[in-house]
């Protein structure tokens, strides 16, 4: 079948998961994938973080009142080895979709802001963290690196994604393009409602120009999948009435074509499942106008590669030995899962 031949069922999750409880979250966006499957979604997108929310205290707390949280969410966050993110590929198997769920992802001691994509086959197929947070977000997650620029293949359709104010950095957006990005889920949390970061009342602006401005650039769909702010989030925040108390509500989801133009009102504030058929028949049209990752590019011009190198703080130079016996690892951490090979050990006096 020929890419004008395809129209593609998504579907895009405006909600807020129970705040800071994992178990109970990861049960919600089970039901919401089961819908999805039952409705013939092809894929399902949740918003960023959805699990177990977004730490919106960051903006509204000080570093006293903000440390409980930060710790209750450490304890809920999601190992991608673990028996919840099972969990969430069990669902996406038995839905028959594909799952790209947003959620604080725990490795060893950092949090990150990560995307994790999960296929029908009920595998746990990529995962892209997002690769600078943004200000007081820095506080809470650690960055990404270059393996988390990519575009995954879903048999229908490529996809690729990016959170939040990543959609500020060109080249982030360019490099997808490139890899012929053709469905891009913009993930964000529910700013506009939250009223004590000083970006609020901007963020709707924010947030659809940018994906406009990436829909057109890159010739591709855009999901722009929102969460919102629930009366449990705003009772747990404990933010005294005033112009800094987060309201119930916000964020705007919905879908854009290559043109940058909605497809339909974007939903706002009420829990939903949003759906729409995306024809991947107007991309070509999009293209003949001007391809920037083929015809319009220039790379006599411009240029721009990627490191995929892993960042990791154990590499393989050498270690001297200060001890009768130094352990080192005989490979550098797995980018799966933090697994080490099996140590080597190094005699006293060889380095």
């Amino acid at each position: 079948m020929t890419d004008t031949q395809k129209i593609i069922k998504v579907a895009a999750v405006h909600s807020a998961a129970p705040f800071l409880d994992l178990k109970a979250g990861v049960q919600q966006a089970r039901e919401y994938i089961l819908e999805a499957g039952r409705a013939g979604a092809h894929l399902v997108a949740f918003p960023e973080t959805y699990l177990p929310g977004y730490p919106y205290w960051i903006w509204s707390h000080t570093s006293k009142y903000a440390a409980p949280f930060f710790a209750e969410l450490f304890h809920n966050a999601v190992d991608l080895q673990g028996p919840e993110s099972q969990a969430l590929a069990d669902a996406a198997k038995e839905a028959g979709v594909w799952v790209v769920m947003g959620l604080n992802e725990r490795d060893q001691g950092t949090l990150y802001n990560t995307q994790a994509y999960y296929s029908p086959q009920g595998q746990l197929v990529a995962r892209h963290r997002k690769l600078q947070p943004t200000n007081a977000e820095r506080t809470v997650w650690g960055r990404g690196d270059g393996r988390d620029v990519f575009v995954v293949d879903t048999g229908a359709a490529r996809v690729g994604g990016l959170i939040c104010f990543e959609h500020s950095m060109d080249l982030n957006r360019y490099a997808l393009a490139t890899l012929g990005e053709q469905i891009h889920i913009a993930a964000w949390p529910a700013i506009s409602a939250t009223n004590a970061d000083p970006n609020a009342g901007n963020f709707d602006h924010y947030s659809t120009t940018l994906a406009a401005a990436h829909a057109i650039c890159a010739q591709t769909y855009v999901v722009v999948v929102q969460g919102r702010i629930s009366e449990e989030i705003i009772e747990r925040l404990g933010v005294p009435e005033g112009p800094d108390a987060p309201s119930v509500g916000g964020g705007l989801t919905g879908f854009m074509g290559p043109d940058g133009q909605w497809l339909a009102e974007p939903h706002r504030h009420d829990e939903a499942i949003v759906y729409a058929d995306l024809d991947l028949g107007i991309i070509p049209f999009a293209k003949f106008f001007a391809d920037g990752a083929g015809h319009y590019a220039r790379p006599d011009v411009f240029s721009f590669g990627v490191d995929r190198t892993a960042q990791v703080p154990l590499t393989r130079q050498k270690v001297a030995a200060v001890a009768p016996e130094v352990i080192v690892p005989s490979a550098e951490i797995r980018e799966g899962g933090g697994q080490l090979e099996s140590p080597i050990l190094i005699p006293a006096g060889r380095g």
